[in-house]
């Protein structure tokens, strides 16, 4: 069976290209560019992998992956950091996720680390 991976990115060219490179891949792509309803996304979506971008509105990428790190339902849902920041190993550890790709990113390191986790 396929595996899911849901994308939070306010950038739609961004959330594009990972659909792309992803669906490709075999992966089912949900994405959404905001993450105050991130709960109610997972619980509708509930993918294998999410790729969570540091600027996501409204509460950004950091506060948005410890919530999903203290839902008992969702903890276990390997989290990719993703950001232009050059502190992203430090932004991704504070999150709590599991990987991390910097922006601009590569196409295989993408597939790789998403991958890896599933």
């Amino acid at each position: 069976m396929a595996k899911k991976v849901m994308i939070f990115d306010d950038d739609k060219t961004i959330l594009s290209i990972f659909s792309i490179v992803l669906e490709s891949s075999g992966y089912i792509v949900e994405i959404s560019e905001t993450s105050h309803d991130i709960i109610e996304r997972l619980e509708e979506a509930m993918p294998d992998v999410i790729i969570m971008d540091n600027w996501i509105p409204d509460i950004g990428g950091i506060e948005a992956t410890k919530l999903v790190k203290s839902n008992a339902k969702f903890k276990e849902i390997p989290v990719v950091y993703c950001s232009a920041n050059s502190d992203i190993a430090s932004l991704a550890a504070q999150a709590g996720a599991e990987a991390y790709l910097p922006k601009p990113f590569d196409l295989e390191d993408l597939e790789k680390t998403i991958e890896a986790l599933v």
